[in-house]
């Protein structure tokens, strides 16, 4: 299928499962009526209950010099002006004894999903949602351990994440701006707390809206492919950054980072496809990133790479 085909299926208005790997270049659209004859599992619950478990994941993380080399070409692509901000990512292996099935019922998050024996995710970052005629975006930019002294204060008062954040907003109101009007920041810069295996994270976020109007439905692909990348896990300019983004990573991200989302006939609601597990010749590798601008720490971006490899 292609996304002409998903203004068809909201002109019927016929519930699916929307899956984009992160270029929105590979579709996967499933009817939730032939869901069952899949072997793919989803949830989309803001209001899930956490369950604990004790699973851990091991890690061997990338070398830090090999982080730094790119890190290093980021900084001089900025400099350049090619652009001011861009999510740098990559694959670390990790081991667990756990099946891609087992990791999706013991993961805690708003948005679950696993692809058939080749990845899973459990991601706590909304992408869009339609609801009447109103469009929402939830970008998600800056984390902190919560355990740290003061950690709100820390990170909504540092300078550099406050300049991240912005940058993103600006894309994210933008890209509304291209298939919606009267676009505005609901609310700006509110943390929510993510449980983060033994850990727990504060990420900052912020909501943008605009309106649709009534018939978004048989526009529900055009507007999908007109947003597409996520602005929070690519960067700005959107073009010019993804070129950067495929010179500098160095691997392919696959679906990592791309969006999911559940069309029920009546609104649509999506997650952006971070806290990735994929599996490759029986090996499992672990997709993360952050986002680098010009005030950007080397050993701190590392750092963040690391500590968002966890099964929540």
């Amino acid at each position: 299928m292609n996304f002409s085909d998903l203004n068809t299926l909201g002109k019927q208005r016929k519930p699916f499962l929307f899956i984009s790997d992160f270029r929105a270049q590979k579709l996967e659209v499933i009817l939730l009526e032939d869901l069952e004859k899949e072997d793919i599992e989803f949830c989309i619950d803001e209001n899930y209950k956490y369950s604990e478990h004790n699973h851990y994941l091991k890690t061997n993380p990338i070398k830090f010099q090999n982080y730094q080399d790119k890190f290093n070409r980021v900084i001089e692509k900025i400099e350049s002006g090619e652009t001011y901000i861009l999510n740098l990512t990559q694959a670390t292996p990790i081991e667990s004894e756990l099946s891609l099935k087992e990791i999706y019922s013991l993961a805690n998050a708003h948005y679950k999903l696993r692809f058939k024996d080749k990845f899973v995710c459990f991601s706590p970052e909304k992408f869009v949602q339609i609801n009447a005629d109103k469009i929402h975006t939830y970008p998600m930019k800056g984390t902190i351990d919560s355990s740290l002294p003061n950690a709100k204060e820390q990170i909504l008062n540092d300078k550099k994440e406050m300049a991240e954040h912005i940058m993103v907003v600006d894309l994210l109101r933008n890209d509304l701006s291209i298939i919606s009007r009267d676009v505005k920041v609901e609310e700006f810069r509110y943390i929510t707390e993510i449980e983060a295996g033994d850990k727990k994270l504060l990420q900052v976020s912020s909501h943008i809206s605009g309106y649709v109007g009534d018939d978004w439905h048989e526009n529900l692909g055009t507007i999908l492919k007109s947003i597409l990348p996520a602005g929070s896990i690519s960067g700005a300019p959107k073009k010019s950054t993804l070129e950067i983004i495929q010179d500098v990573e160095e691997y392919d991200r696959g679906f990592f980072s791309g969006v999911f989302g559940l069309y029920d006939g009546e609104s649509f609601d999506s997650g952006v496809m971070i806290r990735f597990i994929e599996k490759s010749n029986n090996s499992y590798s672990y997709k993360s990133g952050g986002g680098i601008t010009l005030d950007s720490e080397v050993k701190l971006e590392y750092n963040e790479l690391q500590d968002k490899i966890y099964l929540p």
